[in-house]
Parts: C-alpha cells; sequence; structure tokens
C-alpha cells in the first residue's frame, strides 16, 4: 500500500479490506469486530475532519490491519478455535476480569461455555424467553463455579449471550 502512487486510492482500498475484513468477524466475533469497527470509525472521523493526512491515515489503516491479523493469531496462541476466541473475549471484555482470573482459567471457561451452550441452543431459543432464561442460567452457573468476578458477571452473561445468538446460527447450519 505504501508504494502505490496516489495514496488516496490506497486509503480507499485498504478502508474497503478492513471494512470486508471487520463484516466477516461481525458474523463471528462480537467483541471483536465492536472494537475494530470503533477504531476504525475513529480514524477515519479523524481523517474526514482533516485532523490526520492521508499518509497519517495511511499509516494508522495499516497498523489497524496488523493488529486484526495480531487477533487472528492471538486465537491460535491460546490453542483455541474461532468460536472458543469469540466466548473468551467475550469473557476478557472487561479488563479487571482478565486480571483476576488469568488467561488460562479464562480459556478453560469458554471451552467450557462453547461446550454446554452449543449443547443447549435450541433453533428458536432466541425467540422463547424460556430458552433464553435456560441458556442465562447456564452460563452463570459456569461463571460461578470458576469464581468469575460476581460484580463483573451480569454484563459477561450479556456478552456470552450475544456472542451465542451470533454462533448459533452458524452452529444450527452445520
Amino acid at each position: 500500500m505504501r508504494g502505490l502512487k496516489d495514496k488516496n486510492v490506497a486509503a480507499e482500498l485498504l478502508e474497503k479490506l478492513l471494512k470486508g475484513e471487520l463484516k466477516v468477524r461481525s458474523r463471528r466475533n462480537l467483541v471483536q469486530s465492536q472494537l475494530f469497527s470503533e477504531k476504525l470509525k475513529k480514524t477515519l472521523n479523524a481523517y474526514h475532519n482533516r485532523a490526520i493526512s492521508t499518509m497519517q491515515l495511511l499509516e494508522e489503516l495499516i497498523t489497524l490491519a496488523r493488529e486484526l491479523d495480531a487477533a487472528t493469531r492471538r486465537g491460535q496462541d491460546l490453542g483455541l478455535s474461532d468460536d472458543e476466541v469469540a466466548f473468551y473475549d467475550a469473557l476478557a471484555a472487561n479488563e479487571s476480569a482478565v486480571l483476576a482470573m488469568g488467561d488460562e482459567r479464562l480459556r478453560v471457561i469458554a471451552a467450557e461455555l462453547i461446550s454446554k451452550v452449543r449443547q443447549s441452543v435450541s433453533i428458536d431459543w432466541t425467540l422463547r424467553e424460556s430458552a433464553r432464561a435456560r441458556i442465562r442460567v447456564l452460563v452463570k452457573r459456569i461463571l460461578n463455579r470458576y469464581g468469575y468476578p460476581p460484580d463483573l458477571q451480569e454484563e459477561a452473561v450479556k456478552t456470552v449471550l450475544a456472542q451465542a445468538e451470533l454462533l448459533s446460527d452458524a452452529w444450527a447450519a452445520a
């Protein structure tokens, strides 16, 4: 991208590539897609408000692309599947939970959540409140069993359920 003669074209191309990648991630990993979408939006707003130049925009977009790649490799380094990384990110969305629990325990929780939730979801679980409540209780029990901080649990349960909704469509198709 840096080698292209017209920097505006390079920035537009990279922006479209990043938006496409974020669209794909939004179907698999809620937390990552929200985080990176916010970073991209902030960078583009700074550019449109003329706070940064085209070259600075290009550098920031390249940095964002590298961060996306690093996020993908992080899951592989942790030894987690894509689905498990999505649940891990949902649990690790709160920094204090990561500090209190550590990566290893969050990995174990994510692996158990993925297996238990996957077994428990039905086709219409997102529509039936009783089915949602059953999954919510299942998630809370798993978090309690592993000592997830109680003050952070409610937000974690919401994020895990939202993540499960995203993945349940893919699970049903498989």
